[in-house]
């Protein structure tokens, strides 16, 4: 058993949203399928670090999830700031368990266990330039960034997936390091970045934590191994 990871997705087969027009998307749907087919096996685990669908209810994610559905491993979905469909954990498990799409997941104020290992993961946050990080959304994000940690078992190693990077230039939320640190996390792995973004990404260790982009346009649409 394998655990892999990628985040932006972005599929749109249910809604009106264009990909191809962007750099590097072309053909990113069938692209995805094929890498993913190719490296992940039904017994593995994949995070989905967010932004999932361009759909703007649950019931128009039906056509994404299903086609996710069908790949191989159990997915675990995290929500992202392009998520509009993203309603109560309750509403959206009912439509999962209506439509069958029983290898489909969230991981949300959660963490899932495999093999010893606890996956945790949160949207966090990412300010814009001249913002302050402070705030009431910073402190939500915070809260479900240490329920996610707390919902594994102490002894575990825990991975962090975001959404937002938690560090970008400048940019940095001390306490997203900080609750890192207090439940031992040594690695985190964000999205959200995309084309010129990307090579402003902080990929290495900071405040003693390994931190990697895994947004799917950088990973070439390739989920990435984990462990």
């Amino acid at each position: 058993m394998s655990i892999f990871a990628i985040g932006d997705p972005h599929l749109s087969l249910g809604c009106n949203k264009e990909m191809n027009i962007f750099a590097g998307w072309h053909d990113y749907v069938q692209r995805l399928e094929q890498n993913w087919r190719e490296r992940i096996s039904p017994e593995d685990t994949v995070i989905l670090a967010g932004d999932i669908s361009w759909a703007m209810s649950i019931e128009d994610t039906l056509a994404d999830f299903t086609f996710l559905h069908r790949l191989p491993g159990e997915k675990y979905l995290m929500k992202g700031n392009h998520d509009y469909w993203w309603t109560t954990l309750s509403s959206m498990q009912r439509f999962l368990d209506k439509n069958g799409l029983n290898t489909l997941h969230f991981l949300h104020n959660n963490a899932v266990t495999v093999e010893g290992l606890s996956l945790c993961g949160s949207r966090g946050w990412m300010f814009e330039e001249g913002e302050r990080a402070e705030g009431s959304i910073t402190a939500r994000e915070l809260g479900r960034i240490r329920r996610s940690l707390a919902a594994a078992p102490p002894e575990n190693e825990k991975i962090l997936f975001l959404h937002y990077p938690p560090i970008f230039g400048q940019q940095v939320i001390p306490e997203f390091f900080d609750a890192m640190k207090e439940y031992g996390v040594k690695q985190c792995f964000y999205g959200h970045l995309h084309g010129g973004a990307i090579p402003l990404a902080y990929q290495g260790e900071f405040f003693g934590v390994d931190c990697r982009l895994i947004s799917a346009d950088y990973l070439k649409f390739c989920p990435i191994k984990i462990r």
